[in-house]
């Protein structure tokens, strides 16, 4: 197995075991986060989280056009770092304790260096006159 496909399935396995967690036991991702996880609203917030992490996760396990495995992860990349910032913020502005942000923004920061390493280099076509 080269380097891109060890990146890709480690991503795809965080996302599956992050998004799982949060599908079936947001209660357990909230209190891990230092929220109250008697909230309703955190805890619908958490499932959609879930949910569209289960998809990301299974997408890079089951595309398998190069162009359309290309794009997921150019797309991945995108939401990673939206998710590293943005957890990085709510650690900055108090609205998530400081461990549980600096926890969160590395994870997503991880997230975001192995969609760089799946990524293949582009396959250059040569050009026809």
């Amino acid at each position: 197995m080269d380097r891109h496909t060890v990146a890709r399935y480690s991503l795809a396995g965080i996302r599956l075991v992050n998004g799982v967690a949060a599908l079936l036991a947001p209660e357990v991702v909230a209190r891990r986060l230092g929220a109250e996880p008697s909230r309703p609203a955190l805890i619908y917030v958490l499932r959609m989280f879930g949910v569209r992490t289960v998809v990301l996760g299974a997408e890079l396990l089951c595309l398998k056009d190069p162009d359309e495995l290309d794009r997921a992860l150019r797309v991945g990349t995108l939401i990673h770092t939206s998710d590293a910032l943005s957890a990085a913020w709510a650690g900055q502005e108090g609205t998530l304790a400081r461990r549980p942000a600096m926890a969160a923004t590395a994870i997503s920061t991880v997230n975001v260096a192995l969609t760089f390493l799946a990524q293949r280099p582009s396959r250059v076509r040569p050009a026809t006159r």
